[in-house]
């Protein structure tokens, strides 16, 4: 499934198992150190457990795009984004207490050039820098820890 160059404020994706799923574009940012790859990971704002970021559709954004936004917003990301997805993960999002929404976050690489200090959730988030090996341990959906187990920068060229 490719969504190059598609840009629309809702794409049309729905799991299997979860027809009434929300979709959400989620960044794995990464970086090159002494040839092996590592992943960034951030804490979410409320149960602190480590993520990727990610976030909605955006208006006038293509899928991957609004991934790199969600990387500047939330981990004050800069860099290239592929516009390749590179696989797809589900996940319960808590939208307010005790209400909980089915999602399905399409994932897109951005190689990571800089991170700026100041981004617009810093005070609400933790970032660091980890192995591959290490960021699959410590995320808690297990389609998103395959995925950062298994993902290698160079497959993108």
């Amino acid at each position: 499934m490719s969504f190059q160059g598609k840009r629309s404020t809702h794409a049309a994706m729905t799991a299997a198992d979860r027809p009434d799923s929300r979709t959400q574009y989620a960044a794995l940012c990464y970086r090159t150190h002494k040839s092996t790859p590592e992943i960034l990971l951030i804490t979410s704002r409320t149960t602190r457990r480590w993520i990727v970021p990610k976030g909605w559709p955006m208006p006038d954004r293509t899928p991957a795009e609004a991934a790199l936004q969600e990387a500047y917003e939330e981990a004050g990301v800069r860099g290239t984004v592929s516009n390749r997805c590179v696989g797809v993960f589900s996940y319960m999002k808590n939208i307010s207490d005790g209400i909980d929404i089915p999602c399905v976050a399409m994932v897109f690489p951005v190689q990571v050039k800089t991170l700026t200090a100041r981004f617009p959730e810093r005070k609400q988030r933790r970032r660091e820098w980890f192995s591959r090996k290490k960021a699959a341990a410590l995320v808690q959906e297990p389609e998103l820890a395959d995925l950062l187990r298994n993902f290698d920068p160079r497959k993108l060229r």
